[in-house]
């Protein structure tokens, strides 16, 4: 005995209620771009889901370079306490990481040491700039040695200021990142032009000094 349900309604007269219906096409707002063609796949829940877990399990790759750092470690302890908030310390290294957080002063010798680490880890992918001389220099800005901030080499973020900043300014500073991640849209922060280009990003302070004699002519 047949007990197919007889298909009814117009696409029973069209004799399409076999065929597979097309996906409609989303509508873009003016303004926003789409990450990929399977982005209309994703309802906007899911991107909020995906955004729930980016949100609390940021993976830190610690990039302590003076004092600083120590006020770092002294927040990843246990009277402070971050690892609550969904971030865990001390990741592998920087191709397991999420988060990179700056800490201290960072020289000219050191930045393309940062670049390179940066570029390693996977997107997406967040820093924060922890204390004044991570964010512009601190007490020496004027040092010849020295760069103007961390922004000159990579983008940031957050940032935290102080000098160097107490524990919980740095926990303020994660809550800051992620309220920011929570309402983040990956389309419009990797599309064209949503980023700075790589040549953006090359700081004229690490650039090679001239040779001998080159500035007499």
């Amino acid at each position: 005995m047949d007990v197919t349900p007889a298909a009814s309604g117009p696409l029973a007269a069209s004799g399409a209620g076999s065929r597979p219906q097309p996906l409609p096409e989303p509508q873009v707002l003016p303004g926003t771009s789409r990450l990929g063609v399977l982005s209309r796949l994703a309802p906007q829940p899911m991107k909020v889901i995906l955004n729930w877990g980016r949100r609390y399990s940021l993976w830190v790759f610690n990039f302590g370079l003076a004092c600083c750092a120590i006020e770092f470690i002294a927040a990843s302890m246990s009277r402070h306490d971050f690892i609550r908030l969904g971030v865990i310390p001390f990741a592998p290294g920087p191709r397991q990481a999420d988060l990179m957080i700056v800490s201290g002063t960072v020289t000219d010798k050191m930045a393309p040491a940062v670049k390179r680490l940066y570029e390693q880890m996977p997107e997406p992918k967040y820093v924060i700039s922890f204390g004044a001389c991570s964010n512009c220099g601190g007490p020496y800005w004027d040092s010849y040695s020295v760069t103007k901030g961390v922004d000159q080499v990579i983008p940031v973020d957050v940032y935290v200021p102080g000098c160097p900043p107490r524990p919980e300014a740095l926990l303020q500073g994660i809550l800051k990142l992620q309220e920011k991640i929570a309402r983040e849209s990956l389309g419009e922060r990797y599309a064209s032009g949503g980023r700075p280009s790589a040549a953006a990003l090359r700081s004229g302070l690490v650039a090679a000094p001239p040779t001998p004699g080159e500035g007499a002519r």
